[in-house]
């Protein structure tokens, strides 16, 4: 798989959700490639830090995606893609800890402080 196309995640999370499957290895393949694609907008002086960022962003999609309603919304990627987001910056905060007035966010192509 190159990339992953709305219709078939949402295909797959309606199948998973009328199965009560936790997942199924096509739904990991998708989040493991969304995750992936998604680390490539970003810059990591260690390339460690986008590994660890990486996985909790998959991490987070496993622990959220029962959250995705298809009868409110068509675009299951586009949910799933901003749960990504935010375990990346969720991962970075947690390698690299700020202040409580200091936070990162991520907007085009970097990561940085706020």
């Amino acid at each position: 798989m190159k990339y992953v196309k709305n219709r078939d995640l949402r295909e797959e999370i309606i199948r998973c959700k009328d199965a009560s499957l936790a997942y199924s290895d096509e739904l990991i393949e998708m989040f493991t490639l969304i995750a992936e694609r998604l680390s490539h907008k970003f810059y990591y002086v260690e390339p460690m830090d986008g590994d660890d960022c990486r996985q909790q962003a998959v991490m987070d999609m496993f622990m959220y995606w029962k959250g995705y309603n298809p009868e409110k919304s068509d675009n299951a990627f586009a949910y799933i893609t901003q749960i990504a987001k935010n375990g990346m910056a969720k991962g970075w905060n947690k390698l690299h800890p700020l202040s409580n007035l200091e936070r990162i966010s991520y907007s085009g192509k970097k990561i940085h402080t706020l």
